[in-house]
This record gives structure tokens, sequence and C-alpha cells, in this order.
């Protein structure tokens, strides 16, 4: 389980950074910064492009599909 991760400057400026890089919405990418920052590996969305990996370290999967 990954920690619970403040909305930092770092998380803040590396949302922007995906956003314009992988075309996220700004909310997503805040949420895949977290994810990463946070040390994850798989993030489990519905809403976001199946199968992406995210900086070489994170997995979008839908649960669904």
């Amino acid at each position: 389980m990954c920690p619970v991760e403040d909305l930092t400057l770092q998380t803040h400026d590396v949302g922007r950074a995906l956003a314009e890089r992988y075309g996220f919405s700004i909310y997503d990418a805040m949420i895949v910064a977290s994810a990463l920052v946070a040390g994850g590996t798989t993030l489990w969305s519905e809403d976001m492009q199946d199968g992406l990996l995210v900086e070489g370290r994170l997995r979008i999967v839908n649960p669904f599909a």
C-alpha cells in the first residue's frame, strides 16, 4: 500500500510536466504525479489509457479491461 502524499510544489511541478508530455487533464496529471512521487508502480483507473507506462515506472491499468 502506498502512503498518502501531500500536494507539494514538487508534485505540482511533476503534474504540470506530465500534463504537457502525455496530454493528461491537470486533475489526472496530479493523480499520476502523486502516484509517481509515492513510488507506486501501478495506478488503477478506468478513465485513463489502459496499459500506458508513464515515465518508465508507473503502469496505468483499467480494472475493467
